[in-house]
């Protein structure tokens, strides 16, 4: 549209008044000789006659030097500044990088580079530097980011650890006094799509394994509250790069129950990433927790862990209830609806989850087939004694299991001491110690022909017996398992406190029939239990 029509439709239009509906018609009839929308014609009066800025012709061009070797020392001035920057955001000078320069210059791959004397200043310096985007602002600035969400509940659950703004409660479970007083540490794991939280308070001396590990069995079994619907195993656990992730036992722990588990990159891996940011889904709830939670604690403090945790759920229930980041629904809502099609995956029990928990640890038994920690002794299988195995400690348990040529015995129990002299017996020999016998047999047996030693083919009078020595190999039974009937009854006499021989024949019955049944310990125990439990509220009615 030329410029003469537009100013003398402004020309008209300024002799009419603001609402003179002249107006609109004098826009339209332009509009439509040249072939243009009304806006358009209302957007070219807007920008008629505006200010523009104006320029030199060498604007955007340095004058002391040319453009190519300014924007090399004001890369090196940068270069400088960012090099020196410390955690506190200090960094060198653009005076004091000039001076560097000028002086002494700096060493690149490209070879040696100094500054000539007097050419730089400090304000040009700083200006180019800001105009191309060099200053410390930008080269501080973290990548973009980018949000990501799970599909399906249960998908990823991201867990992280923080201590408590309460610090300590007055009466922790437990104290070790080489340690002092433990911290309060708040436990969190979130679920990624529906941000549904489940908390707790645990007294701990740092982050260790046994700790996250309890509390992992907690979020992950059925909660008593049946208004609290999170449980299940997830199929990814997302964490920081803490003595947890890196702990042996925690790998062993995740790749048995079949959950994969991810670490978030650390700060400054990979340029300026903020590693706050990549797990804020965990974040943000420490500090809702702390901020509408814990601030109520001025009022009213905690004694012990238990009445804290109790208070924490009651308003985790609340927190839950709350809408959704980006849905019209609760955070629970939200969990519940997106659950995968088939359904959550059911965490173990207890018992297995302690068989999972172990320590690894390189040990050497002894002559004896025992092994002796902070004065508990084990005695394990007599075909390992002598020999470099791999302990396995139950952090829940007292049991010991131990690995050894890739396969795993076990469960092993604390002893009492030496065996008495009038108890003494001999170990039941295993399959190392019979193909050892056997080898011994053999060896006693062997005979060689004296042409070995004189060179001359002459056969022996006596030609060699060979035995056919019958051998029983060691039996492999799976760690849910009694070892023998024997072992079971060992275990259920621990189990009540008692010698079996002193119970009354019926109940020395039912063990024997049991033992028939099955040799599962969990089984056994349960139904021993159960059993004993009855027949003392039936004895304690009668009498």
């Amino acid at each position: 549209m030329p410029a003469e029509a537009l100013l003398q439709l402004r020309q008209r239009l300024e002799r009419l008044s603001p609402k003179n509906p002249e107006r609109a018609t004098q826009v339209a009839a332009l509009s439509t000789l040249y072939g243009l929308s009304t806006t358009s014609v209302y957007r070219a009066l807007k920008d008629l006659l505006k200010p523009r800025s104006a320029h030199r012709q060498d604007h955007g061009q340095p004058r002391i030097l040319p453009r190519k070797e300014m924007e090399q020392y004001c890369e090196l001035v940068a270069a400088l500044k960012f090099r020196t920057t410390n955690k506190n955001g200090r960094h060198l000078s653009t005076k004091r990088a000039i001076e560097l320069l000028e002086d002494y210059g700096v060493d690149t791959e490209q070879g040696h580079i100094q500054a000539p004397k007097g050419i730089l200043t400090r304000s040009t310096v700083n200006r180019w530097i800001s105009g191309w985007h060099l200053d410390q602002r930008r080269l501080h600035r973290p990548p973009p980011a980018v949000r990501f969400q799970a599909e399906h509940s249960n998908d990823c659950w991201q867990f992280d650890m923080s201590p408590s703004d309460l610090k300590h409660i007055d009466v922790p479970e437990w104290i070790d006094p080489d340690k002092g007083e433990p911290t309060l540490m708040l436990f969190s794991v979130v679920d990624d799509r529906s941000g549904v939280a489940y908390q707790e308070y645990n007294c701990v001396y740092g982050e260790d394994a046994e700790s996250a590990l309890r509390f992992l069995y907690a979020a992950m079994a059925p909660k008593a509250d049946p208004l609290f619907p999170l449980q299940g195993r997830p199929k990814m656990l997302y964490l920081d790069n803490g003595p947890v992730a890196r702990s042996r036992v925690f790998q062993d722990v995740m790749l048995s129950l079949g959950v994969d588990w991810l670490t978030h990159i650390p700060a400054g891996k990979d340029g300026e990433r903020v590693t706050a940011r990549s797990k804020g889904k965990v974040e943000r709830p420490f500090r809702t927790v702390k901020e509408a939670h814990e601030t109520l604690y001025h009022f009213h403090k905690p004694e012990t862990e238990q009445q804290a945790n109790e208070w924490l759920l009651r308003y985790l229930l609340h927190y839950n209830d709350q809408p959704h980041r980006s849905q019209a629904h609760s955070r629970k809502e939200d969990w519940l609806g997106n659950l995968p099609s088939e359904g959550i995956r059911e965490m173990c029990s207890w018992e297995q989850f302690c068989r999972f928990a172990r320590e690894p640890e390189r040990r050497r038994v002894g002559i004896d087939a025992r092994v002796s920690v902070a004065g508990t002794a084990y005695e394990v299988d007599p075909d390992l004694a002598g020999e470099n195995v791999l302990l396995l400690w139950g952090l829940f348990d007292n049991e010991l299991h131990i690995e050894f040529e890739g396969e795993r015995t076990g469960p092993y129990y604390p002893v009492s001491g030496p065996v008495p002299l009038n108890r003494y017996r001999a170990f039941r020999k295993g399959a190392i110690s019979q193909k050892a016998e056997r080898i011994r047999n053999l060896a006693q047996q062997l005979s060689l022909p004296i042409a070995a030693l004189s060179g001359s083919n002459i056969a022996l009078v006596s030609q060699p017996v060979s035995y056919d020595i019958p051998r029983q190999s060691f039996p492999v039974t799976a760690e849910d398992c009694y070892a023998s009937t024997i072992a079971a009854k060992l275990a259920i006499a621990g189990e009540l406190a008692t010698p079996l021989a002193k119970l009354p024949l019926a109940d020395r019955q039912f063990i024997e029939q049991l033992l028939s049944e099955t040799l599962i310990r969990r089984v056994v125990l349960d139904r021993v239990r159960a059993y004993f439990r009855r027949h003392k509220k039936e004895g304690d009615h009668a009498s």
